[in-house]
């Protein structure tokens, strides 16, 4: 087996079922299986599969454990060389996965290998980043980086400057679409699942690096990311912990002293955007109720993030 794909769903069954069409039409000249795990989905995502799509492995979940907890269900049976972290939400393009595995059969000192991902508009999505630090925190607490996105330094965390049409060793790759070697698996291990969502590829990216294997990225084919599908049914609690997962990570891999100082830029991050999403609400009423959403969401990180709390929402 070349390839197990492995794509964690939640309440995304019309998009899961684009996905795994993609996936059959375009996975290009390789042996590989599809496990589906389902976090509790409401909306018959599962009962499609099944009805549908018999060839795939699917584990259906009681409850929706998370991210990193339902992609290590999947790897703890996938059989392949790589495994690919592929998003419901996604539509895979041309031979993308089979490419990529070609890439990595060139490449044994890669863990971990990303593609192009685009926009529904086919426009260029900025995946890959750099690892958390003081630096990138506080520059991603201000607007600078929207205001200077050809800056190599305001635009360090995201490389807003660069294209990604170039092979490069990067820090990580964005989880949408994430080939990792089964051989890095076995020494570095699976995903940390205290991660409920949101940077568990960063920590595992992090782990892989630390080992000294590479995480690269390679424009060999591109895949259609439409994004925010399942967070934008708990528009607040996937606000709050996108941040809070980076500290999270800080305090894991960081210093005690350096951990604080994360705590203060996250609580400046959030508090920065208040007062402009306050102006949006009472200038424009008719958006008051996405204005609620983000003063609510802004205001509850403030206070997690100087309390040190973790945001217990459960999506």
């Amino acid at each position: 087996m070349d390839v197990s794909i492995i794509i964690v769903s939640w309440n995304t069954k019309g998009l899961l079922r684009d996905c795994l069409s993609s996936v059959c039409e375009n996975a290009g000249e390789i042996d590989y299986e599809i496990i589906v795990i389902d976090n509790a989905s409401t909306d018959g995502s599962a009962e499609m599969v099944k009805n549908d799509f018999k060839q795939v492995i699917l584990i259906e979940n009681s409850e929706n454990r998370g991210f990193a907890a339902a992609n290590n269900q999947g790897m703890a049976i996938a059989k392949g060389r790589y495994v690919l972290l592929l998003n419901s939400d996604t539509v895979v393009l041309d031979d993308a996965i089979a490419n990529t595995a070609r890439f990595a059969d060139e490449n044994p000192q890669a863990a971990v290998i990303g593609c192009r991902v685009l926009n529904p508009d086919r426009t260029l999505q900025r995946t890959c980043f750099m690892f958390p630090s003081v630096l990138n925190m506080l520059l991603s607490s201000t607007y600078l980086y929207k205001l200077f996105p050809k800056s190599r330094f305001f635009g360090r965390e995201q490389m807003t400057w660069w294209n990604r049409n170039d092979v490069r060793p990067v820090d990580v790759v964005t989880g949408c679409y994430m080939l990792v070697r089964r051989e890095a698996i076995d020494q570095v291990g699976m995903m940390d699942e205290r991660f409920f969502m949101y940077c568990e590829e960063t920590d595992w990216c992090y782990r892989f690096r630390e080992k000294g294997w590479m995480v690269m990225f390679a424009p060999v084919g591109q895949i259609i990311h439409f994004g925010g599908q399942s967070t934008a049914q708990k528009p607040v609690a996937m606000i709050v912990q996108l941040r809070l997962s980076i500290l999270k990570f800080m305090k894991k891999h960081y210093s005690l002293p350096v951990y604080l100082f994360a705590r203060l830029l996250v609580a400046m991050f959030f508090a920065v955007r208040l007062p402009v999403w306050l102006a949006k609400s009472l200038i424009q009423p008719a958006g008051s109720n996405e204005a609620a959403i983000k003063m609510k969401a802004y205001s509850t990180g403030v206070v997690s993030a100087l309390l040190g709390k973790v945001y217990s929402e459960r999506v």
